[in-house]
């Protein structure tokens, strides 16, 4: 039988973790976002990629890319099966070897995506000693892989940055939409219709997201979505309703397995 998901952490190595995904179909995700700098190998079946203003349809020899805070989605195409895999690495770490990040969302170069794939087996293999070593040198040469220039894209509207960064500051204080618009300068209406259209959410599922981020982070090998920061969430169901939506898995089924992860090693 298929395994539909599985998370991999090793306590040697806490800069980077990584998901297994057999069976896409029966892990679907709403627009969400990640802390840490993800890179994904598409092993199998065709998927819909959507990253900023970018929609692409992906197949297997894929490689996906996603810069911090960029909402995405990534879902099955009529329902067909596919397969891939997951690295999300601290940015921290990135930038102590002088990592810049790249401005591509998508790449079909067979160079890196047979690397890519490499990496994982590298780090799923416990008796390799090196592992970090060898994790470094793969990004150390990402973006001549690549190619082009790395570097974000640049912020295109000051205020909705300004909106952006506000909710992330204070995404566990009680926020109403009042406080986020004094902050950038904005009214309620153009707001909540330019914030969608530059981020994909609006600014109440923003901030719902960049909850769920701060609640993954809070107790590493301790996780409990269930007990993660949430104070002043307006909407009944939205902590639960946003778990599922990001990582494709309740609450319980996602402490489960990365509880599992954390100690298996």
């Amino acid at each position: 039988m298929i395994e539909v998901s599985r998370f991999w952490r090793d306590p040697a190595l806490p800069f980077v973790e990584a998901r297994r995904v057999g069976d896409g179909r029966q892990v679907c995700y709403a627009a969400h976002s990640h802390e840490s700098f993800s890179i994904g190998a598409i092993t199998g079946g065709r998927s819909t990629y959507l990253s900023g203003d970018s929609r692409i349809e992906v197949s297997a020899g894929t490689t996906v890319l996603m810069n911090p805070g960029v909402v995405h989605t990534c879902n099955p195409i009529e329902g067909e099966a596919w397969s891939y895999l997951m690295l999300f690495v601290d940015v921290a770490w990135l930038q102590r070897l002088g990592f810049q990040l790249p401005a591509q969302v998508v790449s079909t170069s067979p160079a890196l995506y047979s690397a890519l794939l490499q990496v994982f087996a590298d780090l799923f293999d416990e008796n390799l000693r090196d592992r970090e070593a060898r994790l470094a040198a793969f990004f150390q040469r990402l973006s001549s892989v690549l190619g082009g220039e790395p570097g974000a894209p640049k912020p295109d509207h000051p205020r909705l940055e300004a909106a952006a960064a506000f909710i992330r500051a204070h995404r566990t204080d009680p926020l109403d939409l009042e406080d986020i618009c004094q902050a950038c300068g904005l009214s309620r209406a153009y707001l909540i219709r330019a914030f969608r259209q530059r981020f994909g959410l609006t600014p109440h599922d923003y901030l719902l997201d960049q909850r769920v981020q701060c609640a993954r982070t809070t107790a590493p090998g301790q996780f409990d979505c269930r007990r993660g920061p949430g104070s002043g969430l307006r909407r009944p169901g939205a902590p639960a309703a946003c778990l599922q939506a990001a990582f494709g898995c309740d609450a319980g089924a996602l402490s489960q397995q990365v509880n599992r992860a954390a100690h298996q090693q």
